[in-house]
């Protein structure tokens, strides 16, 4: 069997077409309306009271010596926690 390269897709129908002037005087379309909520305005701002920044520097020392040791169990059992919150939380709402 040859492959043959003069294969011509069919390009009717695909032209672009004119702006019409109907279209050209059309109204622009409404815009939707977005708020945030006070915890994500003040997430953005970086209004994060819980963060200790000397404590992520060290970290980030710790890090680029290759001194920081990773510990999975802990990671693992935070993990398992943080769903089983979920899960629980979850399951409140519907009992609500």
């Amino acid at each position: 069997m040859k492959i043959d390269s003069s294969y011509k897709p069919a390009t009717a129908g695909l032209a672009p077409k004119a702006a019409s002037p109907q279209a050209a005087a059309a109204p622009a379309p409404a815009r939707d309306a977005v708020s945030l909520s006070h915890l994500a305005g003040s997430l953005q701002a970086g209004e994060s009271g819980s963060v200790n920044s000397a404590r992520i520097q060290e970290i980030k020392q710790a890090i680029s010596e290759g001194r920081f040791k990773i510990n999975p169990e802990a990671i693992a059992d935070r993990l398992i926690d943080s769903a089983r919150d979920l899960l629980n939380s979850q399951n409140n709402k519907r009992q609500a």
